[in-house]
C-alpha cells in the first residue's frame, strides 16, 4: 500500500464543518479503493460496499429510506452502530443508480456519518439520465503516482523529502534525474510501480501494461450507447498511444475512416472516464486564459509508462541520457504534462499550450500556466535559452518578462534576451521538480526581485 498526497486531501474533507458526501473519481486501477483504505484507518469504525457484488447493492435496490438504508448496512455488515467516526465508503456506484440518488440524503439526514463513494465510469450514468444530486456531494480527482510518490513508493524517503526544499541543494541533481527518468520510463500507474519496487525489472512490468489495457477495453461496452460507438472507443484507445504529446484531428483519427463526429464523441467519453486529456490552446498573452476550442487539441493519455510501453519506446528510454532526444521530445513533454495535471484538482484549472498561427509562420509554447496577474509560459526544451524562439515569441508579446524552461539540466534564473531585443529572466526548471512548479515560480518571483 502507498502512501498517496490524496490522503491529504482526504483529511482535510473529513474536518469541513458543513461536509458533503464525497465522490472520488478517477481512471480504473489509479488506486482509489487503496487510498480509502489507508484513510479508513484513522476512524474509529469502517465499512465497505462494493457495488459491484449484488449482496451490497440490494441493500441499495431495496428503496429503504434513510434511517432504515444505514440500519441495513450495519445489519449486513454485521456491525454495531457505537459513538465514534464511522467512514461508510461505497465503491463502484456507478453500478447502482439507486445508491446514486440515496447521497443527498446522507449529506441531510446523516451527516453524522463520513460517505465516500467511487467509481471509475461515473460518467456512465449521464448516459442513463442518473446524476449526482446537485449541491449535495462533492468531488475529488484521482490520477496516477507523480513523481514524489513514486520516490515515497520506492522506499527512498530522503529524495522525496529533499524535493521540498526550495532550492533543492545541488548535490541532489544527478541521483533526482536518474530517478525521475526511471519514473518517466515505468510511469506511474500504482500496480507497476508495486511490482517494480519489488524487482527492479522492467521486463516483469510487461504482464502488468497488458492487463491494463485489458480492463480498459473491457470495459468499452459500459462506456458505448451503441455497438458503433464502441469500435471506435476501442480503435481509439488501441491509437492513443502511438499519438499521445501530438496535436489530433478528429477527423480519421489513428489512420481510420471514421467520421470526425464519431470520433469526437469517443475521445469526449474517454476523456470524461479520465482514460485521456485533451489539452487545447490558448491565443492569450494576458488573462484569463481561456482556451479555443475551434483550434486542434494535444493528446494526453492517462499514463506516460503506458506510453512507453504500447508505443514501443522503453528500449530507447532505458538507454537515453536525454529525455529530449526520445520520441522528438514527445516523452519529455508528455511526462511534464502528467505532472501538470496531477496538481490540479478544480476543473477551472485546465493545463493549456500556446499557439500563434499564421500562414507564414507559427509558434507553439508546450505550457502556459495562469500564476499571480500573469500567464507564465512554460517550455519543455533542451539548448540554450537563445534558441527557445516560441517563447521569445510569446514573451514579445506579453507584457510581462517571465518565461520557464523545463530541461534535464540544474536549477538557475538566466537573464536572456528575445530577438526582437526584450530582456527577460528565465527559469531553468529540472524536470523532477515540475511537480512543485508553482512553488517555484514563487521562488523565481523573489530572486529576480533582489
Amino acid at each position: 500500500m502507498f502512501n498517496r498526497s490524496i490522503i491529504k486531501e482526504l483529511q482535510n474533507w473529513a474536518n469541513k464543518e458543513n461536509r458533503k458526501p464525497l465522490v472520488l473519481r478517477g481512471a480504473r486501477q489509479v488506486g482509489k479503493t487503496v487510498a480509502v483504505e489507508i484513510f479508513a484507518k484513522q476512524f474509529d469504525q469502517y465499512i465497505h460496499l462494493n457495488l459491484e457484488t449484488a449482496s451490497d447493492r440490494r441493500i441499495f435496490e431495496s428503496k429503504y429510506d434513510i434511517e432504515e438504508l444505514i440500519q441495513a448496512i450495519f445489519f449486513e455488515k454485521n456491525k454495531k452502530q457505537v459513538k465514534g467516526k464511522t467512514l461508510i465508503f461505497i465503491d463502484e456506484i456507478q453500478n447502482c443508480p439507486d445508491a446514486v440518488s440515496m447521497l443527498r440524503y446522507f449529506y441531510e439526514s446523516a451527516s453524522d456519518f463520513f460517505v465516500i463513494a467511487a467509481g471509475s465510469l461515473l460518467e456512465s450514468l449521464i448516459g442513463r439520465k442518473i446524476n449526482f444530486p446537485v449541491g449535495r456531494v462533492e468531488y475529488l480527482y484521482m490520477k496516477p503516482l507523480t513523481f514524489r510518490e513514486y520516490l515515497a513508493a520506492m522506499g527512498d524517503n530522503s529524495s522525496a523529502e529533499i524535493l521540498d526544499d526550495i532550492p533543492v541543494p545541488d548535490f541532489a541533481h544527478e541521483k533526482l534525474l536518474k530517478e525521475f527518468y526511471n519514473y518517466t520510463l515505468i510511469g506511474g500507474m500504482p500496480e507497476v510501480v508495486g511490482v517494480y519496487s519489488k524487482t527492479k525489472n522492467v521486463v516483469e512490468l510487461r504482464p502488468v501494461y497488458e492487463s491494463l489495457l485489458r480492463s480498459y477495453l473491457d470495459d468499452v461496452e459500459k462506456y458505448a450507447r451503441n455497438d458503433t460507438l464502441a469500435r471506435v472507443i476501442r480503435h481509439s484507445i488501441e491509437s492513443c498511444f502511438y499519438l499521445a504529446a501530438n496535436r489530433i484531428k478528429f477527423e480519421g483519427f489513428g489512420n481510420s475512416s471514421y467520421k470526425s463526429r464519431e470520433v469526437s464523441e469517443a475521445l469526449k467519453t474517454l476523456e470524461k472516464a479520465m482514460l485521456i486529456y485533451l489539452i487545447y490552446p490558448t491565443t492569450a498573452v494576458e488573462l484569463p486564459a481561456m482556451a479555443d476550442y475551434e483550434k486542434s487539441p494535444r493528446l494526453h493519455v492517462l499514463d506516460t509508462g503506458l506510453v512507453n510501453y504500447f508505443a514501443g519506446l522503453q528500449k530507447e528510454l532505458f538507454s537515453t541520457r536525454d529525455l529530449n532526444g526520445v520520441y522528438e521530445g514527445r516523452i519529455a513533454e508528455h511526462i511534464v504534462g502528467q505532472e501538470l495535471l496531477a496538481q490540479s484538482q478544480a476543473l477551472t484549472e485546465k493545463v493549456l499550450f500556446w499557439v500563434r498561427e499564421k500562414k507564414q509562420s507559427n509558434a507553439q509554447v508546450d505550457f502556459v500556466i495562469p500564476f499571480e496577474n500573469y500567464i507564465i509560459p512554460v517550455e519543455v526544451k533542451a539548448g540554450k535559452a537563445g534558441k527557445l524562439r516560441s517563447l521569445h515569441e510569446y514573451i514579445n508579446r506579453t507584457g510581462h518578462k517571465y518565461g520557464v524552461r523545463v530541461h534535464s539540466g540544474k536549477l538557475k534564473i538566466d537573464t536572456a534576451e528575445t530577438i526582437n531585443g526584450k530582456k527577460f529572466f528565465l527559469l531553468n526548471l529540472p524536470f523532477y521538480l515540475t511537480g512543485n512548479i508553482k512553488k517555484y515560480l514563487y521562488w523565481f518571483f523573489e530572486m529576480v526581485a533582489k
